[in-house]
């Protein structure tokens, strides 16, 4: 563990940063336009619902990460609430989540700085690869440094944000409104479905609340503020979209593209991939903190290699992490690479194991704060939303199954080999 002494505390202007840097990531550049091609202007209730119901489970991560501040994040309450093998096959869930989000989020923003530009696959790996390299040299020289090039780009993509919002907002035309639920109130449900992707990111700052200058104090209003800010980005980039009408077939997934265009004129494609990189870069940092001070938690208790519990003698910082996230990075872009498997095949993957981290978080928090009845409240609302989004991940349930199966021959070796050593 690091002394308290050697380390850099975070305060709320920096948990601010860091919650809307993971969670306002690259669905703000698609899912405005996806929500309104599946229901219209009624996908407008559907983000309502969401920013809404996004509270509870923000809240109750927030309450978590303020009463009991670890490295492990999620892991560490699921082990303090039922068991340190759950607790620890939990935070495996999140660690395989990031090793694949991590290229895809590098990915995502590289392919729009590459579509801007007009820039070769090779070259979009190698901005992506690049994206990756230099979240990574930031977490090495620490979260003090990291969290202050958090808020510059955070700052960047708000600004930038608010200025498609402005510039588009005198082409809203009110009779893009009319039908408001054009394909039924069915409708309203599936996009609320598929905005859910929308906040996940709460969880990753779990993992850095022990570095927090104060978490009791700071974490419940840095979640409250970032919500209000994050939701309100959401709803007005998406009132835009519905209010110009820029979405249908072939148009949905880049109606932000659009705007940002209709906004800046000429510069539109250069704003275009910088906002790209922004909204990738920013949540690529944190989830690679995140990963790799979880890595350490796990291998401090002996369910992860020794290699991940290597701190910098140089920065104090978790550089065993960070050398094992390098090398599962490289993995995924050689095989992005070979054209084995399509970038919308690996987005899959990670969906139901970030949702089994997150009922394992929700569970936690009931039998935790249940001395509080608020944050009690909150985690049983959370636990039965994330539950019956599970229900819609398909053939995707596999990969936590697998994982699971790989868990459990791990810990009959590992019992195996206590007892021979006892």
């Amino acid at each position: 563990m690091i002394k308290p002494t050697e380390r850099s505390f975070l305060r709320l202007h920096h948990i601010v940063a860091l919650y809307i840097g993971s969670v306002l990531g690259c669905g703000i550049l698609i899912l405005p336009g996806l929500s309104a091609e599946i229901a219209g202007p009624g996908s407008l209730l559907s983000w309502i619902f969401v920013i809404i119901l996004a509270f509870p489970m923000a809240l109750t991560m927030g309450h978590l990460s303020a009463r009991f501040p670890n490295d492990g994040g999620v892991s560490y309450f699921v082990s303090l609430a039922f068991n340190e093998k759950l607790g620890a096959l939990i935070g495996w869930f999140f660690l395989v989540s990031g090793i694949i989000g991590v290229p895809i989020l590098a990915l995502t923003g590289a392919g729009y700085i590459a579509a801007a530009f007009g820039l070769s696959e090779l070259i979009r790996i190698l901005i992506a690869v690049s994206i990756i390299l230099f979240g990574i040299m930031l977490n090495y020289i620490g979260i003090q440094v990291s969290s202050q090039v958090q808020i510059i780009v955070v700052l960047g993509t708000i600004s930038i944000l608010i200025g498609a919002f402005i510039g588009s907002y005198r082409s809203v035309n009110p009779v893009h409104f009319t039908p408001l639920i054009p394909n039924g109130w069915m409708s309203i449900g599936y996009a609320a479905t598929l905005l859910f992707w929308s906040y996940i990111g709460w969880e990753a700052v779990t993992h850095i609340a022990e570095e927090f200058e104060d978490p009791g104090r700071d974490v419940v209003r840095g979640t409250i503020i970032a919500s209000i800010i994050i939701g309100s980005l959401y709803l007005l980039t998406s009132y835009v979209v519905v209010g110009t009408g820029m979405y249908g077939p072939g148009m949905s997934d880049v109606s932000l593209v659009y705007l940002i265009e209709q906004s800046f004129g000429q510069f539109g494609m250069i704003l275009t991939g910088i906002t790209g990189l922004f909204v990738c870069l920013a949540p690529s940092i944190s989830y690679i903190g995140a990963a790799s001070r979880l890595g350490y938690s796990l291998a401090v208790n002996g369910y992860a290699p020794s290699l991940l519990a290597r701190l910098s003698e140089r920065y104090y910082t978790h550089i065993g992490g960070l050398v094992f996230l390098a090398g599962c990075f490289s993995i995924i872009f050689i095989i992005y690479g070979t054209g084995l498997l399509s970038l919308g095949f690996l987005i899959q993957l990670p969906n139901s194991t970030f949702i089994l981290t997150y009922i394992g978080g929700c569970a936690a928090g009931m039998v935790l704060l249940k001395d509080n009845r608020i944050a009690l409240f909150l985690s049983a609302i959370s636990l039965i939303l994330t539950s019956c989004i599970l229900l819609f991940v398909s053939w995707a349930i596999l990969f936590p199954i697998s994982i699971i199966i790989i868990w459990g021959i791990f810990l009959m070796k590992k019992r195996k080999n206590d007892e021979n050593l006892s």
